[in-house]
């Protein structure tokens, strides 16, 4: 049987800082792509048509085009079959991205992470005590309160409340 080789593929931008650009991956995570160290790492020098976006101006003209990073404002041009230039778009695969990215640490799981640690302090329950009555572990609810687990939401439910006695309740704004 085949196996069915996975590529990254960028599908969305979340932010654009400075030369850093907030990402989401096709397999659901946000990472940031510091294009200062993609850029020097690439040798883009002052003769590069590339260190235009060291401008930021420029930088932020960025767009997802094929499921990757695309700037349509630097000059490039590549050789055609007929010995002609074709103007393109300057482009970084998505799988060299994903590898110079850093993932980005989920404010709404740091905030999980801390809410839960409180609400279990002010209940007066040790960690132990919380896994024993939501049905998890103590190694889980630790990795929860300090942001090294992902959550499913079922499992928070549980935790909130059966743990907790409390009501979950999750928002979109």
């Amino acid at each position: 049987m085949r196996q069915r080789i996975k590529f990254p593929r960028i599908l969305k931008i979340n932010r654009v800082d400075g030369l850093k650009i907030s990402v989401v991956f096709n397999n659901g995570e946000s990472r940031v792509i510091d294009f200062n160290k993609v850029l020097k790492n690439a040798g883009v020098n002052k003769n590069s048509p590339e260190y235009i976006l060291f401008d930021k101006d420029e930088f932020l003209k960025v767009e997802i085009q094929d499921y990757t990073l695309s700037w349509s404002n630097v000059e490039q041009y590549i050789p055609t079959i007929r010995g002609s230039e074709k103007r393109v778009p300057y482009e970084i695969g998505a799988d060299v991205l994903y590898e110079y990215s850093e993932p980005e640490v989920a404010d709404m799981t740091n905030q999980i992470g801390k809410l839960l640690k409180t609400a279990r302090k002010k209940s007066g329950l040790t960690q132990e005590a919380l896994a024993q009555k939501s049905g998890t572990t103590r190694t889980y609810i630790s990795r929860i309160e300090n942001d090294r687990s992902d959550l499913e939401i079922a499992t928070l439910k549980k935790i909130i409340e059966i743990g907790l006695e409390k009501r979950l309740e999750i928002t979109i704004k």
